[in-house]
């Protein structure tokens, strides 16, 4: 099966090609852009499906990150996962960040993600020693995951690992385009449809007391 994963998730901007049935990923691009990924991201589909040497039409499924993560660039990615594969007739999945930090990182034993979500809060997930998570995705406060992190006896993952703990290196939340593709392709469709994982509001909200008057 042939996949296109795509991750906008953080700073990132990449795109894949991925063969399931010889585990090759056959062509990739992307860059770390901060920001543009509604701009830029054709751009990288494009390229990885040229060094791949395939047109779009050769693409089975495909495969996006959806958060926790940048609120525009979760945005994009899904909202583009979404137009290909109903363009092209194909299933699309969603992986969720802390799941391929996870699979990035695993070692064989039991792994704790936390991904710094900045105002004192953090994202977090742990994972079992063969990657099944022991917990759904979840948002504490910086002292909550301390507290989390210091009852948990397994190893830290993440932009937040060197604050929940002081021998902890510091880590960056970027994982691997080949990791989401791999894990793309091993998803239920059915259970893990591409749907932005938002845990916290955004933090644009309306304003108040400038509504207009209705005639």
């Amino acid at each position: 099966m042939i996949v296109l994963a795509i991750d906008t998730a953080g700073t990132g901007c990449y795109a894949a090609l991925y063969d399931s049935d010889t585990d090759t990923v056959l062509g990739s691009a992307g860059a770390d852009i901060g920001r543009g990924h509604a701009e830029r991201l054709m751009e990288f589909v494009d390229g990885a499906l040229a060094a791949a040497g395939l047109d779009l039409p050769s693409v089975e499924r495909v495969a996006v990150t959806v958060g926790p993560g940048s609120f525009t660039g979760i945005r994009v990615g899904v909202a583009a996962a979404r137009g290909l594969a109903l363009a092209l007739g194909v299933p699309a999945v969603g992986v969720s960040s802390l799941a391929a930090l996870a699979a990035d990182r695993q070692a064989g034993t039991p792994l704790l993600v936390a991904m710094d979500a900045k105002r004192d809060e953090v994202y977090w997930q742990a994972f079992a020693a063969d990657g099944q998570p022991l917990s759904p995705p979840a948002l504490a406060s910086l002292e909550e995951a301390r507290g989390i992190a210091a009852a948990d006896d397994g190893a830290l993952a993440g932009s937040a690992a060197a604050l929940l703990r002081a021998e902890a290196p510091q880590e960056t939340d970027g994982v691997s385009i080949a990791t989401v593709a791999r894990l793309g392709a091993r998803l239920d469709p059915q259970g893990h449809l591409p749907r932005p994982l938002y845990l916290r509001g955004p933090d644009a909200k309306p304003q108040a007391g400038f509504a207009i008057r209705r005639a």
